[in-house]
């Protein structure tokens, strides 16, 4: 590959970072005007708020958008006309590890196009959420609260999360760090896969497919949610399988909302089926003003930032440098997306 390869810059980006990518050849050329992109809201803010753009900039936007070769990011414009759009594009790097939902937003000719994520980015962001969450209702903070808002001081015995069994259900990059944290702090862990998914990894005592949970959710003191959205785990976590846990088992979220039947989880919930659940996702977000989980003290809500940390778009650089290297030496690129999987 010898001509220029260029590649546009579709999402707010710090000026080092396009640095960077621009460094890593002198075949690439990096097409980066900030001024048409989205505002970040805060940082590595991948969707920001969306320009006014003249007639004069929009018009330049699509110019760079039809000889662009590579995207980093997707653009957020057009969706529906992604493939007239970007008539060059033949590969896009994602700045999200699942990736489901945004392919059926933007009808992307996967047979021209291909597609990477972010996936391992968000790995340790996400299992301190998940600690938070499982440690929130494992020491009883509410309960602390009260008694320090009432000036109240006593005594009790604190329980551990240390000798409890957790039940992470999908072992990608993030339900991997996930099992081995947890499992470091003396938790014993059963992972859950798709049928011909991961048979093990570190930390995991034991797995099981998704089709067969209820089977072991009768001993499970804590459930974390790490899979995809996908047809397999659509609604995976239903009636039955909050009736099947112990009302004192704690559900974590870091998937997507959509893996969860929400009103029977909001059931359970109201009823003392389960203890407490921490969501970082829901399945309308933004969360509706008038959703029950707002008001529900057993409940934790984080605004679907639980993934976002200040160094993630170093982190995302990194990968898509490492893969535009590997796209000039025409090597295997990393993170993959797969359609027939849904990530």
């Amino acid at each position: 590959m010898t001509d220029k390869v260029r590649v546009l810059i579709c999402s707010p980006l710090e000026r080092e970072h396009v640095d960077r990518i621009a460094a890593v050849d002198p075949r690439v050329e990096v097409l980066y005007e900030p001024a048409l992109l989205p505002v970040p809201r805060y940082a590595a803010d991948h969707v920001g708020e969306p320009p006014e753009l003249t007639p004069e900039q929009e018009a330049r936007w699509w110019e760079l958008a039809a000889t662009a070769d590579i995207c980093f990011d997707f653009d957020r414009r057009a969706p529906d006309r992604v493939n007239s759009n970007f008539p060059r594009l033949r590969w896009l790097q994602g700045t999200s590890a699942g990736l489901g939902r945004f392919t059926d937003r933007f009808p992307l000719d996967l047979s021209r196009v291909t597609v990477t994520t972010a996936a391992g980015v968000h790995a340790k962001p996400l299992t301190e959420f998940v600690l938070a969450g499982l440690l929130y209702f494992v020491k009883d903070v509410p309960l602390l609260r009260e008694w320090q808002a009432g000036h109240q001081w006593k005594r009790y015995t604190a329980p551990m999360l240390h000798g409890r069994r957790a039940l992470v259900v999908g072992l990608g990059a993030v339900g991997r760090q996930v099992a081995l944290t947890l499992s470091s702090l003396g938790v014993e862990v059963v992972g859950a896969v798709r049928p011909g998914g991961t048979s093990t990894a570190p930390g995991v005592s034991s797995v099981v497919e998704f089709s067969e949970v209820l089977t072991v959710l009768p001993t499970t003191d804590a459930v974390v949610l790490a899979c995809p959205l996908t047809e397999q785990t659509a609604n995976l976590f239903g009636k039955a399988e909050f009736d099947a846990l112990p009302s004192s088992a704690v559900l974590v979220n870091i998937a997507r909302g959509g893996v969860v039947d929400e009103p029977a989880m909001i059931d359970a919930l109201r009823t003392g089926g389960l203890r407490g659940a921490a969501l970082d996702v829901a399945a309308v977000e933004p969360l509706p003003h008038d959703s029950a989980l707002w008001d529900l003290e057993n409940v934790l809500i984080s605004p679907h930032s639980a993934s976002t940390a200040a160094t993630e778009n170093a982190l995302i650089t990194e990968i898509f440098c490492d893969n535009l290297r590997r796209w000039l030496d025409n090597q295997p690129l990393r993170n993959l997306y797969k359609p027939e999987l849904g990530y």
